[in-house]
């Protein structure tokens, strides 16, 4: 018997390891499973290299729950280790066994998994006392039993051992006895030892007899250890990846197509990734695509390992080649995992583009499930964008898809500005704005529907990308203005008559929640609506997207901003004008003398300071004034059914005119008709 001290060069390594080294205490199950396979792996290597003469047997890995013991045992039949081995590869904490073996095969042995060099130390963070018992594949060699309480202290001795190979021993601590029912066990194992290259063996199948189930003599496999992802494509068959979508996903939908990624330099890599149909809600999560190195579970926390928008995809990646921390538990960025997602965000690219060369058809009827996929891609990935224009489909509101190239095509000879701008008109609802849309293809104009998820980004994307292009929503002006080509056309109107219909109309606005309006005079045509009711593009854009964006509710509480454009050359308006100048000239003009003769006292008494107390009387008169003005006008726009009248129309055009509104519209459009 031989007792020592292990060496470290860190005082009380013991409290770190439990404590510190790993991000969740569960990891242990998989470190000590990991080291099992290993031991399994390199005594398949050793066979076939003709190092090791011996029968392999049976070289399962089994987990052994003793809850009466209070034991969890973790066994195997691979290497096995002697006294040697286990002072320099155990009592020499983070040297690392793995990774010299490695060295020795390395053209071969690319299924160990354990080059990190603490895991077997995680059985401490769980346990009170350790036992390692193993015998050596090495011919002679003897049994030896290693055991250790979590201090630096440590004895060793032989034993008697039959069978090559090793067992741990953890005694649970009375803090930790969850990992001492089969239930929870089962359950780390299936997560991190699902795909596991080697079989890994816990408790017992179950069959459902006299009402419950049962444990039969059959041990329970926990692993498939060729999964579909090690697998070359042209084995398998489109059954064959759904059935591994829903082994992953069990309540998921079909998955609307899927990439398979097999790459062997500069690195290795390889993984399948599908595209879930996404929900009407945006679902960005960071746990749907899982991280292996050689089948051992990883994360599913793969920031940086993949693209941003990859996060809306599921499926698993597995590659030895991305470095990882002593825990496995955290991924380290640097210029070999950048290189990786690169090569994922170019494959998806890839593929997309495959899909839209080889069957338009069945692209185009995808595109509303995997705009946003694209979308999200071409928003956070500079390179992806560059691919994704080759494949980036707009649609308009009668159901045609079109390439970027193919639009521009489409509407720079009928939609180009008095500037030079191409301007790409969109509707965000087509039946909400179908009056709007309707006229915009009147003038010939062919209109855009943008009601994705992430279009309102994606417009601003595409006019910061395309020379000379703007995006304006259909409904952000009128008809005639949506496509400026000429200087605008005086409205025809005084400034005392701008005044006074500015009030007329301002005062049978109907108060609208969280809307602001103003109104506007425009000569737009006798053929065109008698008003409309427009919004300001910049402001809803504002809106929009500070209402996706957190931290941005400075614009989310702000009104929504309104125009009313008065069209002055429509005949309904000519009459409404007309009307009110004859009905009020006669009293606005005093009142406008009077203000007009103040102003002129106001501006020379202004040069004298000792008249400052006569010019804020004046200024007072002025307002007063002004006020009588305003009510006049608002008094006899009260009796003028006709300017409600344009205004609900409006409004109404505009899905703004809503409840009581609504009705007193529909009534005084009866009246109207007596």
């Amino acid at each position: 018997m031989a007792n020592g001290k292990i060496g470290v060069t860190t005082e009380n390594i013991f409290p770190v390891i439990k404590k510190f080294l790993y991000s969740d205490h569960e990891i242990f199950l998989r470190e000590l499973v990991s080291n099992a396979i290993d031991a399994t792996q390199k005594l398949k290597t050793l066979s076939a290299f003709g190092d090791f003469k011996g029968e392999l047997g049976d070289m399962r890995v089994k987990v052994t729950v003793d809850k009466e013991a209070g034991t969890l045992t973790v066994s195997d039949h691979g290497i096995g280790m002697d006294a040697e081995d286990i002072d320099k590869y155990i009592n020499q904490i983070a040297f690392s066994g793995a990774e010299e073996f490695l060295n020795k095969y390395k053209d071969t042995a690319n299924s160990i998994i354990g080059h990190f060099g603490l895991g077997f130390y995680s059985a401490f963070m769980v346990s009170k006392k350790v036992e390692i018992r193993s015998l050596s594949y090495k011919e002679g060699a003897k049994a030896v039993q290693w055991t250790c309480d979590g201090s630096p202290e440590y004895q060793m001795e032989e034993i008697e051992k039959a069978e090559r190979g090793t067992d741990v021993i953890l005694y649970i601590d009375d803090d930790s006895k969850e990992f001492l029912e089969q239930s929870r066990i089962d359950a780390l194992l299936r997560k991190y030892c699902r795909f596991l290259p080697v079989p890994v063996v816990s408790g017992k199948e179950q069959e459902w007899k006299d009402g419950k189930y049962v444990d039969t003599d059959k041990d329970k496999v926990i692993n498939a250890t060729e999964p579909l992802w090690t697998k070359k494509p042209a084995e398998l068959t489109d059954k064959d990846y759904l059935e591994f979508y829903h082994e992953l996903m069990p309540m998921a939908e079909d998955p609307m197509f899927w990439i398979h990624l097999n790459v062997d330099y500069p690195f290795t890599l390889t993984g399948v990734l599908y595209f879930p149909k996404i929900e009407s809600n945006l679902d960005v999560r960071k746990d749907r695509i899982q991280l292996y190195s050689n089948q051992v579970y990883v994360t599913d926390q793969v920031e940086g390992v993949v693209p941003e928008f990859m996060t809306l995809m599921q499926g698993v990646i597995d590659s030895p080649d991305i470095p990882l921390n002593v825990s496995r538990s955290y991924l380290q960025a640097d210029r070999q995992v950048k290189q990786i997602s690169g090569y994922i965000s170019k494959k998806v690219a890839e593929k997309l583009e495959q899909m839209f060369t080889d069957d338009r058809q069945a692209y185009e009827k995808k595109w509303d499930d995997i705009a946003v996929f694209i979308d999200y891609g071409m928003l956070t990935d500079e390179k992806f964008f560059e691919w994704a224009k080759k494949f980036f489909l707009l649609k308009d509101t009668e159901g045609r898809y079109y390439t970027l190239e193919e639009y521009r095509t489409l509407v720079e000879p009928t939609q180009t500005d008095k500037d030079g701008n191409v301007i790409y008109l969109y509707a965000t609802d087509a039946t909400e704005q179908y009056s709007y849309i309707k006229a915009a293809e009147e003038k010939g104009y062919n209109v855009l529907l943008m009601n994705g998820q992430l279009d309102n980004h994606v417009l601003s994307m595409l006019e910061s990308k395309l020379e000379k292009t703007r995006f304006v929503r259909v409904d952000s002006d009128t008809p005639e203005r949506l496509i400026v080509k000429t200087d605008r056309k005086d409205a025809g109107l005084t400034p005392v008559q701008t005044d006074v219909m500015t009030t007329l109309f301002s005062s049978q606005l109907p108060q609208v929640e969280k809307a602001q309006f103003v109104v506007a005079f425009e000569s737009l045509g006798e053929n065109d609506a008698p008003a409309t009711v427009t919004q300001s593009e910049y402001m809803r854009r504002m809106k929009e997207m500070a209402a996706m964006q957190p931290g941005a509710s400075f614009y989310a509480s702000l009104p929504d901003s309104y125009q009313l454009v008065v069209n002055t050359d429509q005949p309904a308006v000519k009459k409404i004008v007309d009307l009110a100048t004859s009905s009020l000239q006669d009293r606005v003009a005093p009142l406008r003398a009077e203000i007009e003769t103040l102003n002129k006292e106001i501006e020379a008494d202004r040069k004298d300071d000792s008249k400052k107390d006569a010019v804020a009387e004046k200024e007072k008169k002025v307002a007063d004034v002004r006020k009588q003005e305003e009510d006049l006008v608002k008094d006899y726009a009260a009796t003028q059914p006709q300017v409600r009248q344009v205004i609900d129309l409006a409004l109404l055009r505009a899905n703004l005119l809503k409840g009581e509104v609504l009705t007193a519209f529909i009534k005084r459009s009866i009246s109207l008709l007596d």
